[in-house]
């Protein structure tokens, strides 16, 4: 039995604990904003937060979360929180979603990238594509991505 902080709410959840926390989020909890895309780190569909920190849940073990704060896209865009409620309401004016499978992963990369910065440093469109890089878009919205990320950080400063 391992307990996880998942949006300020502690769970007890019964898994082993090299689990991925995606499935833990997943097929324990029902929270399916987080995707499985690739399952080995390198899509970045299964984006979440731990402590604040962008990480790929779909490598990272239920072990390595313990006693940390894991933020999912349920929690990020749903009001609480100035830069998710802004990247989230960025999203939506530049209608960046095509299919929307990589948005709650492109998002939550967006939020963690958009909290590094200085508050009100206005980041570079090479400086969005650096933070986003890790993100595919099977669609190619990347420009639009782009946009909305610039249009957060503007609406934030």
């Amino acid at each position: 039995m391992s307990t996880l902080n998942v949006n300020d709410r502690e769970y007890s959840v019964d898994v082993d604990p090299g689990t991925p926390v995606l499935w833990a989020l997943r097929d324990t909890l029902g929270m399916t904003g987080t995707k499985f895309g690739c399952g080995a780190a390198l899509c970045g569909a299964c984006t979440v937060h731990l402590n604040g920190q962008a990480i790929r849940s779909c490598v990272t073990p239920i072990s390595a979360a313990a006693g940390k704060k894991i933020t999912t896209i349920e929690a990020a865009t749903s009001g609480g929180d100035r830069v998710g409620s802004a990247v989230h309401a960025a999203w939506v004016k530049h209608d960046v979603a095509q299919c929307g499978y990589c948005q709650s992963g492109q998002i939550m990369s967006a939020i963690a990238f958009l909290k590094s910065l200085p508050r009100g440093n206005q980041p570079t469109a090479s400086e969005i594509d650096s933070a986003m890089a890790g993100n595919i878009c099977r669609c190619g919205t990347y420009a639009r991505i782009r946009v909305a990320v610039a249009d957060a950080a503007k609406a934030l400063a």
